[in-house]
């Protein structure tokens, strides 16, 4: 029956290049393969890193990955195409030697995020999902990079380039292009995609800590309350010469007072005023009968009937 037939407006949606079987998979993989499947207690657990780990060997899942994670964990390659088709982060098709990411959510796209995507597509002569003839750079558009602190956000390789403009992306590209040496704003001198694919399989490059992990703008909270005297319970004693570290230093002076304690001494501050204070129970002190320790326990079981009473 002609005129009712399905059209589907994603037609690379869930497919994997299988036309193509090149790979660079070889014994050394297959040995790290098994290595991610034996650091789980379920081995079906370790797919997720083993796709990453395919990746960085074969620039993309291949055919040839999807049989060899299907063989280590003795499940269908229908099964891991199944994961691989629906994260994002794998990718069904060659990717470049750097993956260029866009945000374009919310807060990004209000500072300039869809304009920056534009330029990187124009600049670079590729769409969306596209890679450069080259080669060099793949283009991606981001839902959220989760650091709107920093919007508008770029991504290469999964790190951070914060606080982009048109300008800031045009010589971005063209260092990656031109294989000038680029550093993430808030982390490490970018290597490759595949290098971190291989990162995110489990295989650390002995990089964590290279360059700075948090900028102004995320800790502009924790100067604010050190400023203010705030602090969380269990935090040291307020602190900060303004209203509200006076006002705290203050009611902490005051509980000291009743409670009998210095400042070297943390105070109770839940325990009221009128309460007695606790001492070191001594062999005249009465205990509490059997009975009465298990009344309180079997008023409170009463109130969630489905936990069943205390035997």
């Amino acid at each position: 029956m002609s005129g009712h037939e399905f059209e589907s407006h994603f037609p690379e949606s869930g497919s994997v290049d299988m036309s193509d079987p090149t790979t660079d998979i070889d014994e050394t993989t297959y040995a790290e393969l098994r290595e991610l499947a034996g650091r789980y207690p379920q081995p079906r657990s370790a797919l997720l890193p083993m796709l990453h780990l395919v990746q960085s060997v074969d620039g993309r899942i291949s055919p040839k990955g999807i049989e060899a994670c299907a063989e280590v964990l003795g499940i269908s390659t229908a099964q891991v195409s199944g994961v691989a088709t629906f994260y994002t982060m794998y990718k069904r098709r060659p990717a470049g030697r750097h993956h260029v990411g866009v945000c374009t959510t919310a807060l990004c796209a209000v500072m300039g995020g869809d304009v920056l995507l534009e330029t990187a597509s124009k600049h670079l002569g590729i769409g969306v999902d596209e890679t450069t003839p080259d080669g060099r750079i793949s283009l991606e558009r981001i839902e959220c990079n989760a650091a709107c602190d920093f919007a508008p956000v770029m991504m290469v390789n999964w790190e951070f380039m914060d606080d982009m403009t048109p300008e800031k992306a045009v010589a971005l590209l063209d260092d990656l292009r031109d294989g000038t040496e680029v550093r993430s704003t808030r982390g490490a001198r970018l290597t490759s995609w595949r290098e971190a694919e291989r990162v995110l399989a489990g295989f650390p490059d002995g990089r964590a800590d290279e360059g700075p992990s948090a900028g102004a703008p995320s800790l502009l909270g924790l100067r604010v309350a050190e400023d203010k005297g705030w602090a969380a319970p269990g935090d040291d004693k307020p602190h900060g010469n303004g209203v509200v570290g006076r006002v705290a230093r203050t009611i902490v002076h005051a509980v000291q007072e009743v409670t009998g304690t210095t400042e070297d001494q943390e105070p109770n501050v839940a325990t009221p005023a009128s309460a007695p204070t606790k001492s070191a129970p001594t062999k005249s002190a009465p205990t509490k009968s059997p009975a009465a320790e298990k009344a309180p326990r079997q008023r409170r079981r009463s109130t969630r009937p489905e936990e069943g009473t205390a035997k």
